[in-house]
């Protein structure tokens, strides 16, 4: 069977999580915070979560556990067949990620644990996720999904960062990103409609006290 590595409160954890859950797939969640650890440098060799523990070994980055669960493992398809269709889905992931989730999360300090960012940061932030998000709008489809009809890869990278990065514009930068982007929003709620969803939910409020605690201890 296989074993996700991480704990509910991280975006790519989740990623990860939803699509073991809309596939179909039995497999057991193993706690694990990102640490320098040598015993989490085994596994992870950044010590960051997700990783997957499959039969063969362990994998980490979430793009790549989710190629090799869609190429490994049965179920509701995640991929298109056509392999330039692939390819777009894989585009879409890769925008959302670079240019949206990426910049988003240099304000997550601020926007969700009280610690200040410098103005520099935020600035550099709301320039990239303007241009981010103005990208995703000219190369999404959203109809209603990302990359079309069905649910993809691109969804779900979109489901978990678009979310944040949004709370992140209005917290920290004072812009609504999708407040001329109906697609995206209409997109968001079908998402948050998801079956699925409301475990993943459920379980990342439950995870989220001991995580706070866990960052303040940090400080």
């Amino acid at each position: 069977m296989l074993k996700l590595h991480g704990f509910a409160v991280s975006n790519y954890y989740n990623m990860v999580k939803l699509a073991l859950l809309e596939k179909g797939l039995p497999f057991e969640e193993v706690l694990f915070v990102p640490n320098q650890t040598p015993q989490a440098l085994a596994i992870s060799p950044r010590g960051k979560v997700p990783v997957l523990e499959t039969e063969h070994g362990f994998l980490s980055e979430t793009t790549v556990i989710l190629d090799y669960i869609e190429q490994t493992q049965g179920g509701k398809p995640l991929l298109p067949a056509d392999a330039f269709a692939q390819a777009k889905v894989r585009e879409l992931v890769k925008e959302i990620e670079l240019y949206i989730e990426l910049p988003a999360r240099t304000c997550y300090s601020e926007a969700f644990f009280g610690m200040a960012v410098e103005p520099l940061i935020k600035e550099r932030a709301r320039t990239e996720l303007l241009a981010g998000f103005a990208t995703l709008k000219r190369n999404g489809k959203f109809a209603p999904y990302v990359a079309g009809e069905t649910l993809t890869l691109a969804d779900l990278m979109f489901c978990f960062s678009v979310d944040l990065a949004c709370a992140v514009g209005k917290k920290v930068l004072n812009v609504d990103f999708l407040a001329e982007f109906p697609e995206a929003k209409a997109l968001l709620e079908v998402l948050g409609a998801n079956p699925h969803m409301a475990k993943i939910v459920a379980d990342k409020e439950a995870a989220m006290p001991a995580f706070l605690e866990m960052v303040r201890s940090k400080r």
